[in-house]
């Protein structure tokens, strides 16, 4: 009786050490929503640019639309701006300096690129030093400068358009 159990155990722990073979259905796992939805986004081209992958402005965030702000002005009471961004990497600028004898409206359309990292964009085809350079944020731009910096100071947060 004693062998018996002797080897009863033997055969437990001679079982329990050795790996169970993993088969090829255990291995597979099965796609979710959320991949399914990826794989389907993956394959749909970004416009207005070169494609970026990973998480940036460009690929993550709702940015077509229109953006308006007042921004600072030394000659004039504000430069009411407004910047459409379309789908298909095409934009409207309109401006309009508010308290000037003339009551006009300038419009700008054209391209915009996208930067390498996907977050700022460049309109092009602006004349007379028009801004040109936003960084692109969840329902705001933010008016850059020449450089392609944030405006910082007092007025810094002037410099942002809100999404209408």
């Amino acid at each position: 009786m004693k062998n018996s159990i002797f080897y009863l155990l033997i055969s437990i722990f001679a079982f329990s050490c050795s790996k169970p073979q993993e088969t090829e259905k255990e291995t597979e796992k099965p796609d979710t929503e959320l991949s399914k939805e990826l794989k389907s986004t993956e394959s749909e081209p970004v416009t207005g640019a070169t494609q970026h992958t990973g998480d940036n402005s460009q690929t993550s965030l709702d940015w077509p639309g229109t953006y308006f702000a007042t921004l600072p002005c030394g000659h004039c009471e504000g430069i009411e701006t407004w910047v459409t961004l379309n789908q298909d990497g095409t934009f409207v600028l309109k401006t309009h300096h508010m308290g000037l004898n003339d009551d006009r409206e300038e419009i700008f359309t054209g391209k915009f690129t996208w930067d390498p990292t996907g977050s700022t964009i460049q309109l092009e085809g602006l004349i007379g030093g028009a801004p040109g350079k936003y960084k692109v944020g969840e329902n705001q731009l933010w008016h850059l400068d020449q450089a392609g910096n944030r405006i910082e100071g007092d007025l810094a947060d002037h410099y942002i358009l809100k999404k209408q």
